[in-house]
């Protein structure tokens, strides 16, 4: 039998959609102790030239953030430019690092997607809890949001799905 999407899958919102440069934009904590993988996604609206979102991964012991510390990822996709004549997701690899920068981004309507599983977390000290954050861009508009696609369930069953903020 074949499962519906939201059967399978949760979207949890990082943070409304927001004036990106008037603060740090720390997104909500989500708990992957009952979700194999999740996909953290910022997109957002064209801004100004030189003023690059920074895409950043935390980890931690809880949705209260207790010893939070980055999260090293090396692969990110995006789609910047004129959202509507890009047809698919162009694949980034960087050295294994906290954050990642796309120099084009500023000026040009972007999504940047980041999976995580929660594998990757320093599951052995207790770490469950992502976290993305994009920094303040600058001095001008630019508008985004963050939210996170949760995926691979520990225990299925009919909507709704565990809650991954709580």
């Amino acid at each position: 039998m074949s499962e519906k999407f939201l059967e399978g899958a949760d979207i949890v919102s990082a943070f409304v959609p927001v004036d990106m440069q008037t603060a740090d934009n720390n997104g909500d904590w989500v708990n992957l102790k009952n979700y194999g993988r999740c996909v953290a996604v910022l997109f957002k609206a064209a801004g100004t030239a030189g003023q690059d979102p920074v895409f950043k991964l935390q980890q931690a012991k809880d949705a209260a953030g207790t010893s939070a510390k980055d999260l090293l990822f090396d692969t990110i996709w995006k789609k910047v430019g004129t959202l509507t004549g890009i047809a698919g997701f162009t694949k980034a690899t960087q050295t294994a690092a906290t954050s990642h920068t796309d120099t084009d981004s500023a000026e040009a309507s972007s999504i940047m997607a980041v999976e995580i599983k929660a594998s990757d977390l320093d599951v052995a000290n207790g770490f469950t809890h992502v976290q993305l954050s994009i920094a303040d861009v600058g001095g001008n508009a630019q508008l985004g949001c963050g939210f996170y696609i949760m995926l691979d369930p520990a225990f299925h069953r009919s909507a709704p799905l565990e809650s991954a903020i709580a």
